[in-house]
């Protein structure tokens, strides 16, 4: 606002002083004397002010017609631009660059109609086919033109210049179309051409992934890495989830060293998927490496505590005593001994070796802050084992059918742990059996042996879609 104001002002104090110029001048009786070759010439002030202006004026033409003509030789005998061309070329492309800025504003207002006209136009007047050729795939898209679009894209990507965005604007089209080879092979000459872009390095690493090609896409995640796209913990739970996925495959067509390698390196690079561990687990049991798969299993325990992991230690030892279990799951214990996995699996080892004091000081807490279907299930064992009448472990179990069932791990409590649950229960425990909300099984006393087995579902079964 103010400058405007400024601006007026300053116009108004030229016109005022012209006016006042042209008043004196007109008014004034001066007269300027001119001698000159012999003759004597008396002008008014009024005419000598207009003699000077035509004088700048004239010295101005003469000095455009003498650069024309300096053009127009150089033109003749050394070559150039075209004097008389250059004049209308310019304009041409003064034209062009206005009908491009139109098509863009109406681009960005979602008037297809107008930016389709202006884009045409601004692609025949101005000769600059890296914008016009972007300018109109754009439009062409924003109408639904996909055969236009892709016509302009791929004359995109004929040029060095432009071939990046050329293939960007093609892989797009493939993604929405769903053609997933298209969009792969557009997707890694993309990245060819901009080694370090990252929309196009996740785009990549996606569609290797959807096709389970596990070594192509921990590549791409390398590349990832080393431009700093990714923080390096998200970056160390991809590679482990792809390298857990080729230690599977690599177990499915028989290389069981390169399988157990991969499960291994999966489990220490992310010590909080608890699938790669149990994996782990088992190939090194599988080998006679049981400390190896000790150290493995209480690093992720001591990241994420998790019922298979639990079975997964118990497995190394299958053979052992209760008490000779509750022993060597101390190094558990002490790990995270607030954690509500650590008190669960501390009551369900006072269960199997029939310590219905210690299962219950155990889980005390979590009967009382945190009631889960999987809490009310131990204290009905409790009750079972100590004595108490049917209806105090009936009364149990009901309040564990209508409990909270918590996290994916606690939606099945199949742990040998729970076979003194069993004892006397008949119709009532296969009653809870076929009930989502707990799934217990056993066939008879509880007699310490295989206390902490089975595993826990956690959701792994999307493996290869979250990998």
């Amino acid at each position: 606002m103010l400058s405007r104001i400024l601006f007026v002002l300053i116009v108004l104090g030229v016109v005022l002083s012209g006016s006042f110029a042209l008043n004196f001048l007109a008014n004034d009786p001066g007269t300027l004397t001119l001698d000159f070759a012999g003759r004597i010439y008396t002008l008014t002030l009024l005419e000598a002010t207009v003699a000077v202006v035509l004088g700048i004026l004239a010295v101005a033409i003469v000095l455009k017609l003498l650069m024309f003509a300096f053009q127009l030789l150089r033109w003749t005998f050394v070559g150039g631009e075209d004097p008389f061309g250059g004049f209308f070329m310019r304009r041409r492309e003064r034209l062009g660059l206005d009908a491009l800025s139109t098509a863009m504003v109406a681009m960005a207002s979602g008037d297809a109609k107008t930016a389709q006209k202006k884009a045409k136009l601004a692609e025949q007047r101005l000769m600059r086919p890296e914008l016009t050729r972007l300018i109109n795939a754009q439009v062409a898209d924003m109408a639904g033109d996909t055969a236009r679009a892709e016509t302009y894209y791929k004359a995109l990507m004929a040029e060095d210049a432009t071939a990046f965005v050329g293939a960007q604007g093609l892989l797009g089209h493939a993604l929405a179309e769903g053609e997933t080879d298209r969009a792969l092979t557009l997707a890694s000459h993309a990245r060819d051409l901009a080694p370090k872009d990252q929309a196009t390095l996740e785009t990549l690493y996606t569609l290797q992934s959807q096709q389970f090609d596990w070594a192509s896409a921990r590549k791409t995640l390398t590349d990832q890495r080393r431009a700093g796209h990714i923080p390096k913990l998200e970056a160390d739970k991809r590679e482990a989830a792809l390298a857990l996925a080729q230690a599977e495959d690599a177990e499915e067509v028989g290389e069981l060293e390169h399988a157990r390698q991969l499960a291994v390196e999966a489990a220490k690079m992310d010590p909080s998927n608890v699938e790669a561990t149990c994996k782990a687990v088992e190939f090194l049991i599988s080998t006679g490496s049981k400390r190896a798969a000790s150290k493995i299993v209480t690093d992720s325990w001591r990241v994420r505590p998790h019922p298979s992991l639990a079975a997964a230690f118990a497995s190394i030892e299958p053979d052992e005593s209760p008490g000779e279990r509750r022993r060597r799951f101390q190094t558990l214990f002490e790990l995270r001994p607030e954690h509500d996995e650590t008190r669960f699996l501390r009551a369900e080892l006072a269960l199997v070796a029939e310590d219905w004091k210690g299962a219950r000081v155990a889980i005390e807490d979590l009967r009382e802050t945190e009631p889960s279907a999987r809490s009310c299930a131990v204290m009905a064992a409790i009750a079972r084992g100590e004595g108490e009448p049917d209806q105090v472990v009936r009364a149990w179990l009901a309040r564990a059918l209508g409990a909270p069932r918590g996290d994916a791990s606690d939606s099945e409590i199949n742990h040998a742990a729970m076979l003194p649950l069993l004892v006397g229960l008949n119709e009532e425990m296969t009653d809870v059996s076929e009930t989502p909300t707990a799934e217990i099984e056993g066939d008879g006393e509880a007699d310490g042996e295989g206390a902490v087995e089975g595993t826990s579902s956690d959701g792994s079964g999307n493996r290869r879609e979250n990998a």
